[in-house]
Formats: C-alpha cells, structure tokens, sequence
C-alpha cells in the first residue's frame, strides 16, 4: 500500500508497493533540474515522462521560473520530446499575478521587474504591465529574467520605496543552466530589500500562493510533488499537505538530505525521474535499533551514521541512512555526521 499524503513529521523516507504512475493521478513536475537544464533535457527524462503517460499518469509541470510564458515553455518540451500544451505549466508569474489581482481593480498597471512571462500573466489577469514608475502603477512584481539588470532594480527599488505593494514570483536563491547553477531571482530580490529595506510577498514555491494555483488548474485529486529543491518543491509539497519525489538531477545533494528537517523531508527519492516507473522499497525500524531498507542497515551513533549490509540498490541505502539521520537529527536537535556512509554508497 502507499502512504497518503501528511503534514505530520516525517522520520523515513516512504514506501510504495505499486508504481507512483498508479499510485497518483497526477504529477506536479518542476522543470529546471528535473526535466530540463538550459535547453537540454535530464538524461531520462524523455523517456520516464513518456512511460509515466503512457502508463494514465496526468502530467503538470509547476515551475518557479516566471522568465518565459506557459506557450513558450510548453514549445520548449514539445521539442525536447516531452509532448505539452500550454495549458500543462503553470509558473509563479501566474501565481503573482492572482494575488495581484485579488488587490488591484481590473486594468490596474503593474511595474514589472522580469520577462514576458509576467507580462503576459497580468494580461490573463486583466491587469496591466509597465516598465517604469512614471506611468503610474498601482503595485510592482518581480520575477527572474536574464535581462534584468540595475536599471530594472533601481526602478523597482524606487517604486517600493513610495510604498507601492511588492510582489515576488519567488525567491529561489539558484537557478541550474546548462553549464552549472546560476544566481536566481531569490539574488535579485535581496538587492531591491537590501535597497529599501522591505520584504516582498512571494508567490512561487514553496508558499500558498503557488499551490493554490496549481490546484485551481489541474484540478488533481492525487498529487505528487515531483522537484529537485528542498527548500521549495519539497517544502510546498509539505506546506500543501500532498505526497513527494524528490529526484537528485538538480541542486540537491544527498548530504544535503541528511540535515533536511521535518518541512524538508520527501516521502519518496530517486535518482531521477525513472522513480515515477517503479514502487519504493519501505524503510523499516530494527528491533535492535537503526532502521533497514533493502538489504542495507543504517544506525546514528555518537554523532556519525554507520552502515551495514549489502544491497542491490544504493537508493534503498540512502533512504535507511535518511531515517537513521532524521531521527537522530529530531531527538537532538544536531545533525550527524554521514560523509562515510555516503561514501560507501558511492555519493
């Protein structure tokens, strides 16, 4: 049987008799880092993506990227192979822009700091774009775009400063190109609060905000949470109170995972998108202590993970030192130290 989705706090990874693709009806997939980096697509990809469909799974993809419109990104995928319509993406620019719109009358303008997917985000939302404070606006929104630059910041930093309400798409300190991890939106927010000393109100992962938006518009009655990132894919499944996959073709690493406290914590990990296609092996708690998955073993003692046994698959070792760590890492309050064990796995 497979877990139902929960808030509460998790001490192991999940387990899953039947494939995720039967197990939920719905993937809500990030992109940069999970499908794609720069115009390439992860290795796998393609082909899980194509396989999960095939095998009646609904696939959305929810991106904190707000640069490029849900028509261009969904072009995007349609080359790389992955078939999608514009309706299948949702980003963070039309999440921004719903909360705006909640605060704004119709036609209201809007100074954007980003790309043309906030200004056609607005457009949806019957609300205005414009570039600079002498035209008026009612609000500003930001969101990434490589184009922004200091220009585009100081208008911004001046618009907030006569106390115009902020809207951040999202706050992601990165983003993965295809030739390494580069400075995010989550950067060029800090310099606009740096300059004004104002926090914004953000839309993107892993707040309400965005899983509102995707709920309202895949209408998924069986969610997962597909991402790469902790601290927003993971954190909004938890906040949103649906099911995780975390897949390690991004930013994540498994040391990483180790530390990760409860609202950090996936119910399911994979390599990378293949995970879709199968079940999940289940981690259990030892009589004698420690916990077991696979034919691994996994203990916290004095402050470092040990592991023991022999498996056919490191994942499941990863998930038995997840619990061993977490648990630890819960009763106090320290994380431990798994560089060892890691590397017994090969990480």
């Amino acid at each position: 049987m497979t877990e139902t989705a929960t808030t509460v706090r998790r001490t192991a990874p999940g387990g899953s008799e039947l494939p995720l693709t039967e197990a939920y009806d719905t993937a809500l997939l990030d992109l940069d880092g999970v499908v794609y980096a720069g115009p390439n697509a992860i290795e796998h990809a393609v082909d899980a993506l194509a396989a999960a469909r095939a095998a009646g799974m609904r696939l959305a993809y929810v991106t904190n990227n707000a640069s490029r419109p849900p028509r261009v990104v969904a072009a995007h995928l349609s080359e790389l192979g992955v078939p999608a319509e514009p309706a299948d993406v949702i980003n963070s620019a039309q999440a921004a822009a719903r909360v705006l719109s909640d605060k704004l009358p119709a036609g209201a303008k809007v100074l954007v700091v980003g790309g043309l997917g906030l200004e056609e985000a607005l457009a949806e939302r019957g609300l205005v774009a414009v570039r600079t404070l002498a035209e008026e606006p009612l609000a500003v929104v930001q969101g990434f775009d490589a184009s922004v630059g200091w220009t585009h910041l100081a208008e911004a930093s001046y618009a907030v400063q006569s106390g115009l309400p902020w809207v951040a798409s999202n706050t992601d300190v990165t983003v993965p190109t295809a030739r390494g991890i580069a400075p995010g939106n989550g950067m060029l927010v800090a310099a606009v609060r740096a300059a004004t000393g104002v926090e914004p109100e953000v839309a993107g992962k892993p707040l309400p905000p965005m899983h509102r938006e995707t709920v309202l518009r895949t209408g998924a009655k069986r969610p997962l949470v597909v991402g790469d990132r902790l601290d927003t894919d993971i954190e909004g499944a938890f906040n949103g109170g649906v099911d995780s996959l975390l897949v390690f073709t991004g930013v994540t690493t498994p040391a990483e995972l180790l530390a990760a406290p409860a609202e950090h914590r996936p119910t399911y990990l994979a390599a990378d998108l293949r995970g879709l296609l199968t079940g999940h092996a289940p981690v259990s708690a030892r009589a004698g202590g420690g916990f077991s998955c696979g034919g691994f073993a996994a203990v916290a003692q004095d402050g470092v993970l040990r592991l023991e046994g022999v498996g056919a698959d490191r994942w499941d070792g990863l998930r038995a030192l997840c619990a061993a760590a977490w648990t630890a890492l819960d009763a106090d309050g320290e994380p431990v130290d798994g560089r060892k064990a890691l590397a017994e796995l090969g990480f």
